[in-house]
């Protein structure tokens, strides 16, 4: 199979189920815009230096459901989605929140997003997580599902606390935003 089909030569691009829309039509902006988060965790398991594969592993899951999530921003509304974000994936990510912040110290004032380049690329993907949700909102709310924006929602929160953990795994120090004044 080619990797080039040369389909999307004139701005177009197909959706799951074959429809043509707009390279810049708001779905392909909001799953594009997964891919990119996709590729920030991809670069961030690839610079994680601590062993702990239960980390890893955490958030290679979570570069599988964005592939899930993406798939359900690429189908049309009136179609069946093949692989179908569940509440189950939220509770998951809130789960692996609650147990690696057991173990950060309190946050008791905003930090620096950075550290580690590990940490570093997690706070990227989490920023582009955050555009990706403002992208999905804007969808009309018969063209998205809820469980999809729930859990993006989510995911920036998960971002933020394995960015924190992967420092904690560095030991890397945090550096603390100070208000200048």
């Amino acid at each position: 199979m080619k990797i080039y089909t040369k389909n999307g030569d004139k701005g177009e691009t197909s959706l799951i189920y074959g429809s043509r829309v707009p390279k810049d039509h708001p779905r392909v902006e909001a799953y594009g815009t997964l891919d990119e988060a996709n590729a920030a965790i991809g670069t961030a398991v690839s610079l994680l230096t601590a062993e702990n594969d239960a980390f890893k592993e955490s958030l290679q899951r979570v570069q599988t459901l964005l592939f899930h999530a993406g798939a359900e921003l690429a189908t049309p509304a009136e179609k069946e989605v093949q692989w179908k974000l569940k509440p189950k994936h939220t509770k998951d990510i809130e789960a692996e929140i609650d147990r690696w912040t057991l173990e950060l110290p309190l946050l008791k004032q905003f930090i620096l997003p950075g550290g580690c380049p590990s940490a570093a690329a997690l706070h990227q993907a989490r920023t582009i997580v955050r555009r990706s949700e403002r992208l999905i909102v804007s969808m009309t709310e018969e063209n998205r599902n809820d469980e999809v924006l729930r859990f993006i929602n989510r995911l920036s929160d998960y971002l933020f606390v394995a960015a924190r953990y992967a420092n904690l795994l560095h030991e890397t120090e945090e550096v603390l935003l100070v208000p200048d004044i």
